[in-house]
């Protein structure tokens, strides 16, 4: 690393320094992408083990910057080492290779078949920007830069000025902790400042872009990128509303229920979730009601301080511009105090249909917006005047027809729930944490072990000597992956427990 974390705190990066990082990157990326699964996975549970022990330290410290909780951020710390122990399982095991084997075959069906064998490699030097709502699960080591270097690929990451004292710290345990197990001196660094952050996308070197934050800051980025001579993959995640509809029959049977569970998601983290539930489709007729039992699931809330003064302004914006609409009124009245207290609106169907871009609007703290609707056939025409989501909510029961409505969701988002709230983002396998522009601007996700393989590409070798493959190709298979052998799936870790051989799974 050019600059150590600890330099950069007196300053933004320079454009020297930046370069610098970039070159040792992408040498650490050669010698690096050599590393078969084993040695790679165990970088992996290094940084871990290096997060784990300097926890103290780090909650401390981020307590201190962003304002959040010290058990809210020790679960934080908790999953990120979590997942980087996740994905050290999963690129043991090799299933992110895809590794598929063709044999030359002069009967097959089309003429004669050569050997053909593809894998997965790393696309190469990954520039990472941290986000400043989850100072660890998606900052230094969250999920870009974990999954980037699960993946094979190095790390330049751009630390988020809302917390550069943390990702000082946070880069330092993980040098650290990467020095020790031996991997690659550059295969992570960390830069500071807008300037940096510029020349880190039209870098040459730099092959692959992760990004969490603004739509505002996410469009910038991918227009850069666009327009460098080689555009590169982009995955941001620049954020969502979050349309929560409730059925006229969940309404009826769960009212209470529903109003207590939306008051604690839109409210969890203070409403600085990108999961946090901007919307609520509603039955018509209840306005009264829905204020008072909002009020009452309010009572109990305690207001804390926002992440950082320039997104509580960019909140109190946000709802005043709102607030302001022709056909909004408000139904809690909150404020914008340094703790603020929640705000909730409420409009009509037929406001939005008028107005679609009221259901566009991020309120980037506790604040939401209640819509009420007349006629449940209302909501799947109402559905299809919204964005792109990370997530949507079917609040429903059983017996309710919903089929149009959840067709259309699952068009729309990335994530469907039905009866829970999105405000928790597990990390497993079967996660997808993304969704249509403007929730990102990919079709991948950000969460799960699903997320290593946006690091990386297929490269099909024709007619190879045996001795010249790589080991995933190789007939031999010394990193024992699964391989799809001329159709046949071969799962070597599933058939250990079989005689000899490879169990076969079609």
């Amino acid at each position: 690393m050019s600059a150590t974390p600890e330099t950069v705190l007196a300053a933004s990066s320079t454009a020297e320094e930046l370069g610098a990082a970039v070159e040792a990157a992408q040498a650490a990326f050669e010698q690096g992408r050599l590393a078969d699964p084993g040695t790679r996975a165990a970088w992996l549970e290094a940084v871990a083990a290096g997060l784990e022990r300097d926890a103290a330290g780090l909650v401390e410290t981020a307590v201190r910057e962003t304002h959040l909780a010290a058990a809210r951020l020790e679960g934080e710390l908790k999953r990120t080492a979590f997942q980087l122990r996740l994905f050290a399982d999963e690129i043991r095991l090799g299933e992110h290779f895809d590794a598929t084997i063709d044999h030359a075959d002069p009967d097959w069906g089309m003429g004669p078949r050569p050997d053909l064998r593809r894998y997965n490699v790393p696309l190469g030097v990954v520039g990472v920007f941290g986000a400043s709502n989850f100072p660890f699960a998606f900052s230094v080591m969250g999920g870009d830069t974990a999954s980037a270097l699960a993946a094979g690929c190095a790390v330049v990451h751009k630390a988020h000025d809302a917390h550069r004292e943390l990702a000082a710290r946070t880069a330092r345990a993980v040098l650290d902790a990467l020095e020790g197990a031996g991997a690659p001196s550059g295969l992570f660094s960390m830069v500071t400042g807008r300037k940096a952050g510029e020349a880190l996308v039209d870098h040459p070197l730099v092959k692959a872009v992760g990004f969490t934050g603004s739509t505002a800051g996410g469009r910038a980025l991918l227009d850069r990128i666009a327009a460098r001579p080689e555009p590169i993959p982009f995955f941001g995640e620049l954020g969502g509303i979050n349309a929560v509809f409730v059925t006229p029959g969940a309404w009826a049977a769960r009212r209470a229920e529903i109003i207590g569970g939306y008051a604690g998601s839109f409210t969890l983290g203070m409403g600085q979730f990108c999961t946090k539930p901007g919307l609520l489709f509603v039955p018509a007729g209840h306005n009264d009601g829905i204020r008072s039992e909002l009020a009452e699931a309010l009572a109990g809330f305690t207001p804390a301080r926002l992440l950082s003064p320039r997104l509580h302004a960019g909140y109190a914006d946000a709802v005043g511009s709102l607030r302001g609409s022709a056909g909004v009124e408000v139904l809690v009245e909150g404020d914008f105090a340094e703790e603020p207290a929640p705000t909730v609106l409420c409009t009509t169907a037929e406001a939005v249909r008028g107005n679609p871009e009221l259901l566009r609007q991020e309120m980037f703290g506790p604040a939401s917006l209640v819509v009420e609707y007349a006629d449940e056939a209302e909501l799947p025409a109402l559905a299809g005047l919204l964005e792109g989501q990370l997530t949507t909510t079917l609040q429903a029961e059983a017996d309710d027809d919903v089929t149009a409505l959840a067709a259309r969701l699952a068009e729309i988002s990335g994530r469907v729930l039905w009866n829970g709230w999105p405000t928790g983002v597990t990390v497993s396998y079967a996660q997808h944490h993304g969704g249509p522009y403007p929730a990102t601007t990919s079709n991948t996700t950000s969460v799960g072990t699903a997320a290593i393989r946006r690091f990386l590409r297929p490269v099909a070798f024709q007619e190879f000597p045996a001795s010249r493959l790589p080991e995933p190709l190789q007939d031999s298979n010394p990193w024992r992956v699964p391989q799809r052998v001329d159709g046949v799936w071969r799962h070597p870790h599933a058939a250990q427990a079989a005689e000899g051989g490879q169990e076969e799974v079609r």
